[in-house]
């Protein structure tokens, strides 16, 4: 049986356009060593530019490459402070038609720009590919293919899809002049990938390759495994701009429990209580609102109860 992510990567081999990857960083250099290598090392007939953005450090020279067809650029965030600053910075500053993201703690797996830039050719009508992932929770690794071949507003709004990790996104930067720039005004940056799959849910199809392509890291070296306050200020951002989630009950359920979490971490357990009775009126079967509860109730503490989730390759 042919499988249709090599069989895309087979069928875009000619006239392979010209691609720019953009990795924000900030204090990660063995990790960054690492995914620049990794993509560097994608069997991809065109050029690959990769451009490494640093967030409030200084450039690393030394990563800086100029073979043809392969280079390595370094510049400093010229835009707001954080991630969404940091990506849009080496969007603007790059050329290439065809656009991708990976994390400086992420590393792409062999065939995956090929099977997603072939799959863009042999499909027109595609603006943007997503890819399953492998889930690294401290050397316990969990494969997460995609669950769906496609992904719309709609099923955004229910589900935000784990596998659709920014470190698998590849588009057209024709797509992006219509849709927009990485938003810089999320509280902390979080959040910032899941704005940007619906906004370009709503310009465009979006296909999701079911094969495993990225090796994503989860763990001590996430930025936001702890910012519980900025999560509850960034998932209140999302509802208040995106008025889908209120139309879902499921779907406004599901942030609202992402919220009474980070509170019941923060200790504020009256404010977290209040956020589960939210979700019991929108959608008592939502699964968080139990793990809020108990970490609201000090049974477990929250960095245990995100321990558990991340060893079994999910999240809260």
């Amino acid at each position: 049986m042919n499988d249709p992510d090599r069989t895309a990567a087979a069928a875009g081999s000619s006239a392979s356009p010209a691609v720019s990857v953009v990795i924000a960083t900030r204090n990660r250099p063995e990790l960054l060593r690492r995914a620049i290598d990794a993509i560097l090392a994608q069997e991809y007939p065109g050029s690959i530019e990769i451009a490494v953005v640093f967030d409030q450090t200084d450039p690393d020279t030394s990563l800086v490459r100029d073979d043809t067809g392969r280079t390595v650029r370094v510049m400093q965030n010229t835009r707001t402070p954080g991630l969404p600053g940091g990506r849009n910075t080496g969007i603007t500053a790059t050329t290439g038609d065809i656009l991708a993201f990976c994390d400086d703690d992420d590393e792409w797996l062999p065939g995956k720009l090929a099977a997603q830039v072939g799959y863009l050719q042999a499909h027109p009508d595609v603006t943007f590919c997503t890819t399953g992932i492998v889930i690294d929770f401290e050397g316990a690794r969990t494969d997460r293919p995609s669950r769906v071949s496609e992904l719309t507003v709609e099923s955004l709004v229910h589900d935000r899809l784990t596998e659709a990790h920014p470190s698998s996104f590849v588009f057209r930067r024709a797509a992006l002049e219509r849709f927009g720039l990485v938003d810089e005004e999320i509280p902390g940056g979080y959040s910032e990938d899941y704005d940007f799959l619906i906004r370009a849910a709503r310009d465009g199809r979006i296909a999701c390759l079911a094969t495993p392509f990225v090796s994503i890291r989860w763990g001590r070296t996430s930025y936001f495994a702890t910012r519980w306050l900025t999560i509850v200020d960034a998932q209140r951002y999302m509802l208040a701009k995106h008025p889908e989630f209120r139309q879902h009950r499921k779907a406004d359920a599901r942030m609202h429990g992402q919220i009474a979490f980070a509170l019941a971490a923060l200790g504020r357990r009256r404010e977290a209580l209040v956020e589960i009775g939210r979700v019991l009126v929108r959608w008592p079967l939502e699964k968080r609102w139990p793990v809020a509860l108990v970490v609201t109730s000090r049974i477990v503490t929250a960095e245990r109860a995100l321990e558990w989730a991340h060893k079994t390759g999910r999240g809260i």
